[in-house]
């Protein structure tokens, strides 16, 4: 029996023991960052440089833009050098930071596209007050507070986890280092910090998606009274980026870890956990493209970018 002291890495589970399949991860693997640096770089940058881009929505999506950034960079070169030279190894401290970063983007993420699902309902819903509700003063403050509720919730379940004594060994079934899995190794009875903290995590979660579908509710409503076709396409084309980018960030996330224990299996975790933790990074700034598009509305954006 070993303790977590005496730990001093941790081995991640391989997506394949295959050295031909690994190299073929390493690929994919590589071709999705690249993918997800071209995207959410165009995006970072088209908003930094176009002063007309300097709108209360262009600013969330910049920030989301750079969570996706750090999301996606902390999880998946780790597995692409896991890949590439077939090893299995993450250090104690290096789990710790991995964990850390991952919770930081994550949560951010997900209070972020809260705050965005309330400019979406501000614009539509009361837009004579737009100006004053998301001023630039007020546009940083909520950025702040979703970066800050971030870090908070990041540093809090990180210290907790890894001041658990761990003494059933050392292998994660995750291709990451994720809270579930480091439980799991753990031989302490004194759970009630971590379910306390558990609790407080389910609830900041809840909060925000009973917010954001009751701003789409209401963003819905106001939607179906305009009266011409035009008002009404052009009212939704500014929401369904947002819309679909929070779809496929709550869907998967919540069938990560709300999926039945009867159904979980290493293999099922293994994808499932990639389809959360990387493919909406990854996919997100193609998400805005696509439907602007078709749209016409954020088609500016991209076309300076490439411009």
């Amino acid at each position: 029996m070993s303790n977590s002291s005496s730990i001093t890495q941790f081995l991640l589970l391989p997506f394949t023991d295959t050295r031909e399949l690994q190299l073929v991860h390493f690929w994919l693997f590589l071709g999705i960052y690249l993918a997800a640096l071209l995207g959410n770089g165009l995006i970072i940058t088209a908003i930094a440089w176009d002063h007309r881009l300097h709108t209360p929505m262009y600013f969330f999506l910049l920030n989301l833009a750079v969570l996706d950034l750090g999301s996606i960079s902390t999880t998946l070169p780790k597995a692409m050098t896991n890949s590439l030279w077939d090893t299995r190894a993450i250090s104690y401290w290096g789990c710790a930071a991995q964990l850390l970063f991952f919770l930081f983007f994550i949560t951010s993420e997900y209070c972020l596209l809260t705050i965005m699902s309330y400019d979406r309902y501000v614009a539509i819903c009361q837009p004579l007050h737009y100006g004053t509700l998301l001023g630039s003063r007020a546009c940083v403050h909520m950025a702040a507070a979703a970066w800050g509720t971030g870090f908070l919730h990041a540093l809090l379940r990180t210290v907790s986890t890894f001041s658990l004594p761990l003494c059933q060994g050392n292998a994660l079934d995750q291709f990451f280092c994720e809270i579930p899995q480091i439980l799991k190794l753990s031989c302490s009875d004194s759970y009630l910090r971590e379910v306390g903290l558990i609790v407080v995590s389910a609830c900041l979660a809840f909060g925000c998606f009973v917010f954001i579908v009751v701003s789409y509710a209401q963003i819905f409503r106001a939607v179906l009274r305009i009266p011409s076709e035009q008002g009404r396409h052009k009212a939704f084309s500014t929401c369904l980026p947002h819309l679909a980018v929070v779809s496929l960030f709550i869907s998967t996330s919540f069938f990560a870890y709300l999926k039945p224990p009867s159904i979980s299996s290493p293999p099922l975790d293994l994808v499932v956990s990639f389809l959360y933790s990387v493919v909406p990074p990854a996919v997100n700034s193609l998400i805005y493209k696509v439907i602007s598009d078709s749209s016409g509305e954020l088609a500016g954006l991209w076309a300076f970018s490439l411009g």
